[in-house]
């Protein structure tokens, strides 16, 4: 049966989110980009990440670094409004948390301020500095370490990360910087399973993984990746779960068919005139304009 966070135990908070953690009990994230996809997934999942992936999957973008500030509000703002039971949590774009504190800090309130519960940034050591000053500031921290997209240029690509010892060590040692400056949770995003499992086992917050192997404190992946809505090759730790983009297609089709045959609209799915008025209309004749 799958787990109603509204149903069993009310809205899921950060404390709900530690508490399971002790428990052993796995944690569900997936994405949410507007209000259709916050009311399917809400109900079923633990936490909800309004992603900086909205770049890829809605947008048309190559990746996520065109997605700012403004086109996240937008996106939040739409998810928060179906006041969702699961964990509210939104990414912070490239460049929103790179700059100045006090840039880091406005940018992560204006999302608190929209109805967020928690924000996600990506990187190590070297955003330790934005990090306290988000958890200072009363912002919870969900920290990002693997394959963090908005590195995508200096990575040169979506390659696994992690895979040399030095790259292995160094992750491990970001992951309890982070822990320390007060993430609640961390992704950790295509590194070898060992490493995740390595990982989750010295730390005592959560860890949420998407391509890092079944040892992880939780999983995520993209609503729209694992209900088959997106086009061509997926990653390999992507399952697909539907056929969505060929089941709306050929439900599009059925509908265009209809139309095409005369079949659609039917009486049931059209408005009738009522009688006093349909003999008015029957007989009315365009005037002579001369």
């Amino acid at each position: 049966m799958s787990h109603s966070p509204e149903t069993s135990v009310g809205r899921v908070t950060i404390p709900t989110i530690n508490r399971w953690k002790l428990d052993g009990r796995r944690l569900v994230m997936t994405t949410a980009y507007d209000a259709v996809t916050a009311r399917i997934a809400s109900p079923i999942v633990d936490i909800l990440l309004v992603g900086d992936s909205v770049g890829n999957v809605c947008l048309g973008y190559d990746n996520t670094l065109p997605v700012s500030v403004a086109m996240m509000n937008h996106h939040l703002e739409a998810v928060a409004r179906t006041r969702p039971a699961a964990l509210l949590v939104a990414d912070m774009p490239f460049l929103s948390f790179h700059l100045s504190r006090e840039d880091t800090i406005r940018n992560a309130g204006g999302f608190l301020q929209r109805g967020a519960d928690a924000v996600k940034l990506e990187g190590g050591a070297r955003r330790l500095e934005m990090v306290r000053a988000l958890v200072d500031c009363e912002i919870p921290v969900m920290g990002h370490l693997g394959l963090t997209p908005q590195s995508v240029n200096m990575m040169g690509g979506f390659k696994v990360q992690g895979q040399r010892a030095d790259d292995a060590v160094r992750l491990l040692d970001d992951a309890h910087r982070l822990q320390d400056a007060g993430c609640f949770a961390i992704v950790l995003e295509g590194i070898p399973a060992e490493l995740a499992a390595r990982a989750t086992e010295t730390l005592t917050i959560p860890t949420i993984g998407i391509g890092a192997g079944s040892s992880c404190s939780g999983q995520v992946l993209v609503l729209h990746d694992l209900l088959g809505l997106t086009e061509g090759r997926r990653p390999k730790f992507v399952r697909t779960y539907a056929d969505g983009f060929g089941l709306l297609q050929n439900a599009l089709s059925q509908w265009v068919a209809d139309v095409r045959g005369g079949t659609f609209p039917s009486t049931d799915e059209s408005y009738r005139l009522p009688e006093s008025a349909a003999g008015a209309v029957s007989g009315w004749k365009p005037s002579n304009p001369n």
